[in-house]
């Protein structure tokens, strides 16, 4: 992985939030963290796409980017590898929720906590491990606004029917994670 650091400064001249972005098999992903752990990560981050991304990290965190190398994004750097070669099944990264709010993030714990690596579950079963069983739309939702992908595993949900159901990242970066976790096959060609 290639990666590149900045560091956000708040008003007062205190670093709070580092961002990198690394190369991955899914493509450029942007990190985000904050001294409470990892906060945002972003797919296919081409410049405009960065350009955006940073600029909603500034606004939802009040930060100003500027460059550095803290550190903060060295251990989910190295887990990152680890997972997209095969060898790391579990993340295990301290996580700053704060990009997530009510039930959104009651549904991402709770596919954070509850759904293992090589295992899926359905919209409509995650809505009922969080006590309600009718908002599996609402969980759609959730999983839309999912600030941490790939690390809050949103490609593990699935539709009832065996549909992959949607993705942030697009549908063939789902399928591309779901068979490194041997959950669907390798594409043949």
């Amino acid at each position: 992985m290639v990666a590149r650091t900045v560091v956000g400064m708040n008003n007062y001249g205190q670093s709070t939030v580092e961002w990198t972005v690394v190369s991955t098999g899914i493509g450029p992903l942007l990190l985000a963290a904050t001294g409470q752990g990892l906060v945002s990560v972003v797919f296919h981050v081409d410049g405009p796409v960065r350009e955006k991304a940073l600029g909603q990290l500034r606004d939802r965190l009040g930060t100003e980017p500027v460059e550095s190398a803290s550190g903060l994004l060295a251990e989910p750097i190295r887990r990152l590898s680890a997972y997209f070669a095969g060898e790391l099944r579990e993340f295990g990264l301290p996580l700053d929720w704060s990009l997530s709010t009510g039930f959104n993030r009651q549904v991402l714990r709770e596919l954070a906590a509850g759904v293992p690596y090589g295992t899926v579950v359905g919209y409509g079963d995650l809505a009922k491990r969080v006590g309600q069983p009718a908002a599996a739309q609402a969980v759609g939702a959730a999983m839309g606004s999912n600030p941490l992908p790939v690390v809050v595993p949103c490609h593990r949900v699935v539709e009832s029917d065996g549909g992959l159901g949607g993705f942030g990242g697009g549908l063939e970066t789902k399928r591309q994670l779901l068979a490194l976790e041997g959950v669907l096959p390798e594409p043949l060609f």
